[in-house]
């Protein structure tokens, strides 16, 4: 399985904190969004995570993998 993790404000817009994809189902983050998102277009500046490190839509996805989409980090 694909653990997926929404954080911050995402888990509030998402209404859950997360779900599970077959590895079937999704062969990148970018697909994995796709089919998590219900139907929601992803935000340009989604900050996206593959087990803990930082990666774009086009990093293949794997059995066991953790994605994890998150807002951006602002601060002052």
């Amino acid at each position: 399985m694909i653990e997926v993790r929404f954080f911050a404000s995402l888990r509030e817009e998402m209404g859950r904190e997360g779900a599970q994809l077959e590895p079937s189902e999704a062969s990148t983050i970018g697909e994995v969004w796709e089919r998590v998102a219900d139907g929601k277009k992803r935000p340009a500046n989604l900050l996206m995570a593959r087990n803990m490190d930082y990666s774009d839509a086009d990093t293949p996805v794997v059995d066991g993998d953790e994605v994890a989409f998150f807002p951006p980090v602002t601060g002052g």
